[in-house]
């Protein structure tokens, strides 16, 4: 009986069966008619293991590429360690030495998502806020539009999950799976609206206007005494449909021109107190993940969560432009972290 060298995939499996069954080593051979010394080879191996990985050791970086790292991390925001190091022409570093390099001089954040703001802007939101600092705001009415989508503001949540229990898998659809636009003010302690734009209507200067005749201007506006139509400041921002020439002369005609339309400095959603009312309206529609199927099932729940705000949450929004504009010239035109 020779003896081979390998054994094949179908001999290893009857040993292992074998070797179940309680037959020796000596036995197995016989039984496959195998050199004996080739069976016990094989058992040792598999009782053995999987041999250890031997670590090698880390590539290490001089003084001099340490700084080229740091100027190159400085100037490329946001990049992967691998980007950061291929720049440097820094080569055979593995991702858990690349990190651990860069989390002593970086920190993975996230892109802001507020625009970047240049001297002009800076000086246009000072200029503002000297402008109105003696205005009664309690006499502004601060409008805005949002986009509420079917699978929520980014289509994920986390939170936490009982053990044993698995996570829920959110609904994965192209772009959110379409969304709501939605229109809303709010002036002292009141809310005006929500008001829903018509599903597939794009809001340019002419939809603007027909949209606010329709819907602030019949059935909120036409409600008020003289006194308040006299006093009120209408508030906008600077979006295309709002700040045309279109829609400045349609406002002008219904009263809301000079004094009474708020001039707006440009990249200034921090010094809008509706940007908080729509934070307070999401996390009510989206709490615990929740992701809806249908346009007019997220829209109810717009109103819902809008009928729960009451007015002392907009009293102390519409109340805090004092500090805004205060904040503002403090920083020198800079974002006011709100």
């Amino acid at each position: 009986m020779g003896q081979k060298k390998d054994l094949t995939g179908s001999e290893k499996s009857k040993i292992v069966r074998y070797l179940a069954e309680g037959c020796s080593s000596l036995k197995i051979a016989k039984l496959l008619k195998r050199d004996h010394r080739t069976i016990k080879r094989f058992i040792q191996n598999s009782q053995q293991g999987r041999k250890k990985r031997v670590e090698k050791p880390r590539r290490k970086i001089t003084a001099h590429e340490l700084r080229k790292v740091k100027r190159a991390a400085a100037k490329m925001p946001l990049a992967t360690s691998l980007a950061i190091f291929q720049s440097c022409n820094i080569t055979g570093v593995p991702k858990s030495t690349r990190c651990a390099i860069l989390r002593d001089m970086a920190k993975v954040r996230k892109a802001e998502r507020r625009p970047p703001l240049n001297k002009t802007h800076k000086l246009k939101r000072q200029d503002w806020a000297k402008k109105y600092l003696k205005t009664d705001f309690s006499k502004v009415l601060w409008t805005d539009e949002m986009r509420v989508s079917l699978d929520g503001p980014d289509g994920w949540a986390r939170g936490w999950i009982g053990k044993g229990q698995r996570a829920p898998v959110p609904l994965r659809r192209q772009q959110g799976g379409g969304g709501v636009l939605v229109w809303a003010g709010i002036i002292k302690d009141e809310l005006v609206g929500p008001f829903r734009v018509e599903d597939g209507v794009k809001l340019n200067s002419q939809s603007y206007c027909q949209f606010l005749e329709d819907t602030f201007f019949k059935q909120w506006y036409r409600k008020k005494s003289a006194s308040f139509k006299k006093n009120m400041i209408f508030m906008q921002d600077n979006a295309p449909s709002h700040a045309s020439k279109y829609s400045t002369a349609w406002l002008a005609r219904k009263g809301r021109k000079e004094e009474k339309l708020m001039t707006w400095p440009p990249c200034s959603p921090d010094l809008n107190p509706i940007e908080n009312l729509w934070s307070i309206i999401k996390c009510e529609i989206y709490k615990e993940g929740k992701q809806y199927t249908s346009l007019n099932s997220v829209w109810e729940a717009v109103v819902a969560a809008a009928r729960n705000v009451d007015g002392e949450q907009i009293k102390s929004l519409t109340e805090s432009m004092d500090g805004r504009l205060l904040s503002v010239l403090a920083k020198k035109g800079g974002y006011i972290g709100r």
